[in-house]
């Protein structure tokens, strides 16, 4: 007789926050975990140790932390973004946060669409980014409007915020400050046609941005030219929640408020972007989505407390957690793909081994 293999438990659970855990993500090169809170505590952890190293008040806790995200090009820097309407870059400093953060500013923007932050390059076999060439008559990212200055030897290409009908986007391509302008894409009739709604989530590589709305589509844009879109889809019967591109930025998954997951594809040379497949569930609502950096896994975090993991290739359902009481907000995945987290409004983080990557 054939029994299913249960489903495993988590390696550790971090306890000590007080509020629902609304975002994480791992520091990409050592073993340190980054959490942000309803109640504004931005927070380190140990991943090794299972241990807080520390912790600070970064935003209101009126407003909470909506957003934290760091990446290599960032180096050993963390970002928050609050709904108090600004975003603030952390230093590390022997593991823990800087006192005060190394900047902040204001972005004007009150909801609930995260930051992105720019993916590397992702080149095509000749080493040219997979997209059409920059128009001439593309200036809206040339001219800085505000400039804000980072370190030296930073390596951010673009960040972006989306707001309900006012994009603000930071370009950094060589020199060492961050460009932020006004990104307006709703003058006239084009966006309306397009989407309605809020902007909801927002994925950013290469001048390209993938903008989920409200009403259950998702619009591909060239930020150099953003007047007309590369494409627009509808996926979702329902506001979108969740929006992740893969490594190689060849396609991605998408959660929303309604029971489906998509699987889809973008196809740079066609500028198209297609279903690749679609996924039922018997519960609606998918707060988040991630996947990790060998593009093999991807992991979907559910209102109805559940953290479900795929094969993100072929689409196949791998896992359900269950050990989360409430609603997850957030999965994410160890630069090494060796961890995931999964964040819940249970106030725990929860760290799985989850098929770690062979070892030659």
């Amino acid at each position: 007789m054939n029994q299913k293999r249960p489903p495993p438990d988590p390696v550790a659970v971090l306890r000590g926050h007080r509020a629902s855990v609304m975002d994480i993500c791992f520091h990409p090169a050592k073993p340190l975990l980054f959490t942000g809170t309803a109640d504004g505590e931005l927070r380190i952890w140990d991943t090794i140790q299972h241990r807080t190293l520390s912790s600070t008040w970064a935003h209101g806790a009126g407003a909470g932390i909506i957003c934290v995200a760091t990446s290599p090009a960032i180096g050993n820097k963390v970002l928050s973004q609050g709904r108090d309407g600004t975003v603030k870059y952390w230093d590390i400093e022997d593991g823990g946060l800087s006192g005060k953060p190394i900047l902040t500013f204001n972005t004007n923007s009150y909801h609930f669409c995260k930051l992105s932050l720019a993916k590397p390059s992702c080149l095509d076999q000749t080493g040219h980014v997979p997209n059409k060439p920059m128009d001439s008559s593309a200036t809206a990212l040339e001219e800085s409007q505000h400039p804000y200055h980072l370190e030296e030897g930073n390596a951010l290409t673009v960040e972006a915020l989306s707001g309900n009908s006012k994009e603000i986007v930071q370009r950094r391509p060589t020199e060492s400050s961050i460009q932020v302008n006004d990104f307006d894409t709703t003058e006239g009739p084009k966006l309306v046609a397009l989407a309605s709604g809020q902007c909801s989530e927002i994925e950013i590589w290469d001048l390209n941005a993938a903008k989920s709305y409200e009403d259950g589509s998702m619009v591909w844009w060239d930020l150099r030219s953003p007047g007309i879109p590369i494409s627009s889809v509808k996926f979702h019967s329902e506001p979108v929640l969740s929006l992740a591109v893969d490594g190689s930025c060849a396609g991605g998954i998408s959660g929303a408020a309604d029971n489906n997951i998509v699987l889809f594809s973008l196809d740079h040379q066609a500028g198209s972007c297609f279903v690749r497949k679609e996924i039922s569930l018997d519960r609606s609502g998918i707060a988040g989505t991630s996947i990790r950096a060998d593009n093999k896994i991807a992991a979907t975090a559910g209102w109805d407390h559940r953290v479900r993991i795929y094969n993100y290739r072929k689409g196949n359902a791998l896992a359900i957690l269950k050990y989360h009481s409430a609603t997850c907000n957030a999965v994410s995945f160890s630069a090494d793909c060796k961890l995931m987290a999964s964040a819940s409004e249970d106030t725990t983080v929860a760290l799985w081994e989850l098929y770690p990557p062979r070892t030659l």
